[in-house]
C-alpha cells in the first residue's frame, strides 16, 4: 500500500523546462532526449528513482532560503546559520515517471566545512550558490566547486551556478555581476541562473514570489532525471531485457543516514 501523498500538480513535468539564459546554458536543446522519452513511455517498467543534489556556497548567500522557497514556499527574514547539513526530499513526476531530488543544504561556515564535506560524495548535481550583491561570494564559488568535486566523477555530475538576492542588487551592479557569473559558468561548464527567494514591491510591502526559484528547480529535476536515465541505458550497453529498461538507484545514501564527523569543533 502506497502511503505517500499524490505528487503536487506543479511538480509534474511533461516538457523540458527552458534555461534561464541561452548564453549560460550547457544544455540548449528544446526537449528531452528522444531515448529518454521512449524509455519513459514504458512507465510501468521504470522504477522509482532518486538523485542526490548538494547545495554549497559562502555563509549567508541564501542557500537555505532558496531551498525553503521551493520546498515550503516560505521565507524567513532573520538569518539562521545551517549547522552541518540539512536535508529535504522533493518528489516529482517527469514524463510520467516518479522521481525525487535529495536536496542537501550544507553549511557555509568554515568550522562546519569538515562535517558538510562528508555528504558531497555520490552527488548527481551540484548547485554552487553566490550572492549577486556580494562579489566575494562569486569569487569563492570556484573553490566551493573544487571542494565538492573531490569525491565525485566530473563526467557524471551536473553543475549549476546560482546567483541569489537578485532583488537586492541595483541594475548596474546586477548587470556586472551577471557578466562575471556567465563568464565563470562557461569556464566551469555550469548552467547559470539568477533568482530571488524574496521580491519587494513599492511602499515596503513584501510580496514573496520567489522569482525564478520554481523554474530553476524544475530545470534541475528534469536535467538530472534525463542524465540518470541515459546513464542507466549506457550502463546496460543500451540493451533491453525482455523489452524492459530498468532504472535502479545507485546512491551511496540509501538509508539517508547522517554520519556526523568529529573532525570539526
Amino acid at each position: 500500500m502506497n502511503s505517500l501523498p499524490p505528487i503536487r500538480e506543479d511538480r509534474i513535468i511533461h516538457e523540458l523546462p527552458l534555461y534561464f539564459n541561452r548564453d549560460a546554458a550547457v544544455h540548449t536543446k528544446a526537449d528531452f532526449h528522444v531515448t529518454v522519452q521512449n524509455a519513459s513511455q514504458r512507465s510501468d517498467s521504470l522504477r522509482f528513482t532518486v538523485a542526490k543534489v548538494i547545495v554549497v556556497g559562502d555563509v549567508a548567500v541564501g542557500k537555505t532560503s532558496l531551498i525553503n522557497r521551493f520546498c515550503r514556499d516560505t521565507y524567513e527574514k532573520g538569518y539562521k546559520a545551517t549547522i552541518g547539513v540539512d536535508f529535504e526530499m522533493e518528489r516529482f513526476e517527469i514524463l510520467g515517471v516518479p522521481f525525487s531530488l535529495q536536496l542537501w543544504d550544507t553549511a557555509g561556515q568554515e568550522r562546519f566545512k569538515c562535517v558538510a564535506s562528508t555528504y558531497y560524495r555520490g552527488a548527481q548535481a551540484i548547485i554552487v550558490v553566490f550572492d549577486l550583491s556580494n562579489y566575494y561570494s562569486l569569487d569563492h564559488a570556484r573553490q566551493w566547486l573544487e571542494d565538492a568535486m573531490i569525491d565525485n566523477d566530473p563526467s557524471s555530475v551536473l553543475l549549476f551556478l546560482v546567483g541569489t538576492k537578485k532583488d537586492l542588487s541595483p541594475p548596474d551592479v546586477l548587470a556586472q555581476m551577471e557578466q562575471e557569473a556567465i563568464r565563470l559558468s562557461e569556464e566551469i561548464r555550469a548552467e547559470y541562473w539568477a533568482v530571488s527567494a524574496l521580491s519587494e514591491i513599492p511602499f515596503g510591502v513584501f510580496f514573496c514570489i520567489g522569482e525564478s526559484v520554481r523554474d530553476f528547480f524544475l530545470r534541475v529535476a528534469s536535467l538530472t532525471f534525463e542524465a540518470r536515465v541515459l546513464a542507466e541505458l549506457e550502463r546496460n550497453n543500451n540493451k533491453q531485457v525482455d523489452g524492459i529498461v530498468k532504472i535502479t538507484d545507485h546512491d551511496d545514501d540509501k538509508t539517508l543516514k547522517k554520519k556526523h564527523a568529529n573532525c570539526c569543533s
